[in-house]
């Protein structure tokens, strides 16, 4: 029933910006722009650093920061559920960053919650994310579809306030695939979806979940990245050019 008037409340209520206070707005037309993904690009968690053993490469479709780290959290933590549209369409930016053109079908494998903070929140933010994305995507002409075959197995401590190592040991072997995930995903790309990354050890558990279970997955897309854990694209070098003339 909370999720029923959250969405409800979103769709008759006017409310401020959530990404910048703005009166009247659910969200801005400059924030909403800050979720375009005309930023998606490829990521590296924990910046400078090669991120945890098995990660496979990382798209993130606009910066964690200012109005879209605001954005992010009113979905997330006060249940804004009219906001996983512009989330999606910045998730989907990166996940057709990460696949390219003639990619084939996709699959958006989303990290779950842990079905304490479902209860607390009233939804499930990857997966409502990953669906809005999906529907960009089939939009833009794409074959995408949901997939929510990774499960918890077991509890987790709160991730707040740990460092990279002590997140890797505290998700070690916690996840794992439901049963007939393998058929739900036959055939296609997998795509593991999530919200944002910082260290990169959630979505690495995940990956080692799916292949365990022989589910390859293809690449990772988020929403959002720190703004310093983006590669840079490097030009050619003076040298370089020279050589190629």
């Amino acid at each position: 029933m909370r999720g029923w008037w959250q969405e409800l409340a979103g769709l008759v209520l006017p409310g401020d910006c959530a990404g910048c206070g703005a009166v009247r707005a659910v969200l801005c037309p400059r924030c909403r722009d800050a979720l375009s993904g005309a930023g998606a690009g490829p990521v590296r968690p924990a910046a400078r650093r090669a991120g945890p053993v098995g990660l496979p490469g990382v798209y993130a479709g606009a910066r964690y920061e200012g109005a879209v780290r605001a954005v992010l959290l009113a979905h997330k933590e006060r249940g804004a559920l009219p906001l996983a549209g512009p989330l999606g369409t910045a998730l989907a930016a990166a996940v057709l960053r990460g696949a390219g053109p003639g990619a084939g079908e996709l699959v958006l494998v989303p990290v779950p919650s842990a079905r304490r903070a479902v209860r607390a929140r009233g939804h499930d933010p990857a997966r409502r994310i990953a669906l809005a994305a999906s529907g960009r995507l089939r939009r833009a002409g794409a074959s995408a579809r949901v997939a929510p075959v990774l499960r918890l197995r077991r509890r987790v401590a709160d991730q707040a306030g740990l460092g990279a190592r002590e997140r890797l040991e505290n998700l070690a072997g916690a996840l794992g695939v439901c049963r007939g995930g393998a058929r739900a995903t036959a055939g296609a790309r997998i795509v593991l979806v999530d919200d944002v990354i910082t260290t990169g050890a959630t979505l690495a558990e995940a990956a080692r979940a799916l292949r365990a279970a022989g589910l390859g997955v293809a690449e990772v897309a988020v929403v959002a990245a720190p703004a310093d854990s983006f590669v840079r694209i490097r030009s050619a070098t003076r040298t370089e050019q020279k050589s190629c003339e």
